[in-house]
């Protein structure tokens, strides 16, 4: 079941209409580009005062509405940025150039239909035919070429202010067959996308192609498993949430989603209902990029590195979900309407999963002393999830609400591990051998989230909070004291910060103008992701334009300028972005603060991997930290139906009014 959209709030995605009305605004604006191509079609971001306003009174109109659009001439190789003001007028959208600037010494992300033309561009090459068949491919037609973004290393001969991209090669024996068993050794296509040709071939010695086959599907497999008795998950009543538009409810939370077309999946205005009093907690949080660098030293796979946000589109990369396969239980669903490269808008249907889903014991005591039975309740989280397929990679990313007003980030990486071929007998030095002649590079799987809080408002400071034990001495004799140690990060100087598991590390961001019942300010506290930042060397190409992923926090003051942590134009691009911004040393007290925040993986792959790999799983979490006097859970009604009377005490005048629940595990 879809939800309706209706632009009913300020954070509102184009809707199909708008997407049209704002590119045929600069195809009628802008009558001088030959060849526009329309990378990014965005709504424009409202001010964030203005959608505070907008919630103090919700019945009042929504901002202006207005669509940010990044636009490529092919004819002279411009890039331009645009936003167009949308206006309704009898149930027609218009739209009118607000601002047109030209952005020079930039690349747009890779679009879609330049991957879709590499197949053709290469098949069509006679050079590029002849290195195929040096390296033993005579079939073409079965060919497949995958995209790989060239950063700013440099290809002999071609310029670099060509946008190029360097492509490599596979074989299928069929249609369906997954290519990535069979890749092409010692061969890289070097593809010029506005000109549609090969502008280079960097070639080694060939190298025979893997023997097997690396088929999934369940007629490849062999028999499957018999013993797996049906899991139902049923909500006779329906589910506890509602969808209105973009506006999700459930229980005392309230959160608008979205799928944008950089940062894909997007939570914001997320607020929490405490007694009367509706309290704001995250204005705003998306993957603001992600970078997948490989380990691999040779001349196939040294310069393999993706920005898959920026230069890739993220968003655009989001597939629709089906009952019963991505999502489980009493589902809804949300679509999503991006723009194609030609401008036109398209659907994704179900491209947002929301459902709710037991998660165990929510909090429980047996008074053993005095009672027979103890206090228990069940726990349940509200999900709103969405899967993005880049190439031989799936990410799904999953938001998770819970009842105690926790909310939880968890990245799920599965797909197919990136493959190289290797000579017989040969064994990879900076990989692993998955199959016979078959080699999975190392590589990492970095992750930046953008997380805009609005801790009982705007103005909040971030704490550094380690739990340390004290030496002996006055007052501790015995040696045995902890206590949480506060470090304010003041100023962007201090921006750069480290996971520190030995301490249990957490940043804690407060009110200072809002306390709780004990005086202390109201707060939320990120738990990180304790895992690996870049592996890459510092004075490399790639640790220039990934500086975002050589610490695991940064923290900035707001600037709606700066939404993406390797800058805007990642794509050939040496670097800009986080690093450059901290470099403004701009206070962070009791202020409007970000916090960016790298998590992720370094996969060293095994066997096990392959052909598909089971999903790994990384994320973060955000806990209540004093926002709330005491348990905000307390109010949870107990289990009831499957016997859940011998695990809690309640008087039989509560218990009729508890509303029937006959599933409870």
């Amino acid at each position: 079941m879809s939800a309706a959209v209706s632009n009913s709030h300020p954070y509102d995605p184009l809707n199909a209409d708008e997407i049209t009305a704002a590119v045929a605004a600069i195809r009628s604006g802008r009558p001088e580009l030959t060849d526009p191509r329309f990378p990014l079609v965005r709504t424009a971001s409202p001010d964030k005062q203005a959608v505070r306003q907008w919630n103090s009174a919700p019945s009042a109109p929504p901002p202006t509405r207005a669509a940010f659009l990044v636009v490529y001439d092919r004819a002279d190789a411009a890039t331009y940025e645009a936003r167009v003001e949308l206006t309704v007028e009898s149930g027609t959208v218009s739209g009118a150039i607000a601002d047109w600037t030209h952005i020079p010494g930039v690349q747009p992300a890779i679009m879609i239909e330049e991957i879709m033309e590499l197949e053709q561009i290469v098949k069509k090459d006679p050079a590029a035919v002849a290195a195929l068949a040096r390296h033993g491919v005579h079939d073409l037609e079965l060919l497949q070429i995958d995209p790989w973004s060239t950063g700013t290393l440099p290809v002999d001969g071609v310029n670099p202010l060509r946008r190029i991209i360097r492509a490599s090669a596979y074989v299928r024996e069929f249609a369906e067959d997954n290519g990535y068993a069979r890749p092409v050794g010692n061969l890289v296509f070097v593809i010029d996308c506005n000109e549609k040709t090969v502008a280079a071939i960097e070639e080694g010695d060939p190298i025979p192609l893997p023997p097997e086959s690396g088929n999934y599907d369940v007629a490849s497999v062999g028999p499957l498993r018999t013993d797996l008795r049906p899991l139902e998950i049923t909500q006779p009543q329906g589910p506890s949430f509602t969808v209105t538009g973009h506006v999700i409810e459930w229980q005392r939370w309230r959160l608008h989603a979205h799928i944008d077309a950089v940062e894909g999946l997007v939570i914001s205005d997320v607020s929490y209902l405490d007694g009367e009093r509706r309290r704001s907690i995250l204005h705003r949080a998306a993957i603001s990029e992600m970078v997948v660098p490989y380990g691999d030293t040779g001349n196939d796979f040294y310069f393999r590195n993706v920005f898959d946000a920026g230069e890739y589109n993220l968003g655009k990369t989001v597939g629709s979900l089906t009952l019963g396969c991505d999502c489980l239980g009493e589902i809804r669903y949300m679509d999503a309407v991006l723009a194609d490269e030609s401008g036109a808008p398209q659907t994704i249907a179900n491209a947002i999963c929301m459902h709710e889903e037991d998660y165990g014991i929510l909090w429980k005591h047996w008074n053993f002393r005095y009672t027979e039975q103890p206090e228990v309740r069940r726990s349940r989280r509200f999900v709103v999830s969405a899967i993005h397929t880049i190439g031989n990679y799936e990410y799904g990313f999953f938001w998770y609400f819970y009842l105690d007003g926790t909310i939880q980030f968890e990245a799920k990486l599965t797909g197919i591990v990136q493959t190289r071929a290797v000579a017989p007998g040969e064994t990879p030095e900076y990989g692993t051998l998955v199959a016979p002649q078959l080699d999975a590079p190392n590589h990492q799987h970095l992750f930046n989230m953008r997380i805009d809080p609005e801790i009982d408002g705007p103005d909040n400071t971030v704490l550094e909070i380690d739990a340390v034990g004290l030496p002996i001495g006055p007052g501790n004799e015995r040696g045995n004291a902890i206590v949480a140690r506060k470090t304010t990060i003041a100023n962007e100087r201090e921006a750069r910060r480290a996971c520190n598991p030995a301490t249990a590390r957490t940043w804690k961001i407060v009110n200072p103008n809002v306390t709780n019942r004990f005086g202390e300010p109201v707060g939320y506290k990120l738990v990180p992701f304790t895992g690996p930042t870049l592996l890459a060397a510092p004075e490399s190409d790639l640790a220039k334009r990934a500086e975002f992923a050589r610490h695991h926090l940064w923290v900035t003051r707001f600037d709606p300028k700066e939404m993406h942590a390797a800058g805007d134009y990642p794509n050939q691009h040496p670097g800009d972005g986080i690093g450059a911004w901290v470099t403004q040393e701009r206070d962070l007290v009791d202020t409007d603060v970000v916090l960016w925040h790298t998590f992720g993986t370094s996969h060293l792959p095994r066997p096990e991997d392959w052909p598909i790999m089971p999903c790994e799983y990384v994320g973060f979490t955000l806990k209540p930290v004093g926002f709330f006097d005491r348990n905000p859970s307390l109010d949870v009604p107990p289990p009831q139906g499957h016997q859940a009377g011998h695990c809690h005490t309640v008087g039989d005048e509560i218990s009729s009014a508890l509303p029937e629940a006959p599933h409870c595990s």
